[in-house]
Parts: C-alpha cells; structure tokens; sequence
C-alpha cells in the first residue's frame, strides 16, 4: 500500500471516529435538553441532525470499502475472493 493511501486509510479512521463521537455528543445534548425544554425542544431538528450524521457515517464507510477494494485491485487481488489462512 502506498503512503497517499495509507494516509486516506488513517484519515477516513479518525473521520469516523470524530463523527461517531459526534453522534454520542448530540445524542447528550439531545437527552439533556429534551429533559430540560419537554414541550418546548424541537425534537425534528434533531432527528435531522441525527439522519445527517448517519449519511456522513455511510459516506466514511462506503470510501473506506472504495479505497480497500481499490488497493486491492492495484496489487492484483479481486476484492470479494480474499480468503485468511486458518493457521
């Protein structure tokens, strides 16, 4: 694997993991304030917010699929063939 890829690989990683953190942190805040305004919260904002992590969340995954099938495919290996040794 060349370096510009491994640095992608790094990359989409910690994208990942700030946007799953993120996700965590909203649902905090969700839960403090739902609890804190009950009528008053604005609960679609929310769940919008929510569906835009969730895209963002599909989006790092599918580039990460992307790069490992194309790194694969560089070094001569077709993606859905790849088998571990049991040893």
């Amino acid at each position: 694997m060349s370096s510009v890829e491994s640095e992608a690989r790094k990359a989409l990683n910690r994208l990942k993991r700030a946007v799953e953190k993120s996700r965590r942190e909203l649902e905090a805040v969700e839960g403090t304030l739902r609890h804190a305004e009950s009528d008053d919260f604005p609960a679609r904002e929310y769940a919008e917010a929510r569906e835009r992590m969730e895209g963002l969340l599909d989006f790092v995954r599918s580039e990460g699929a992307r790069l490992q099938d194309k790194v694969l495919h560089s070094g001569g290996l077709e993606p859905g063939r790849i088998r571990r040794s049991s040893s």
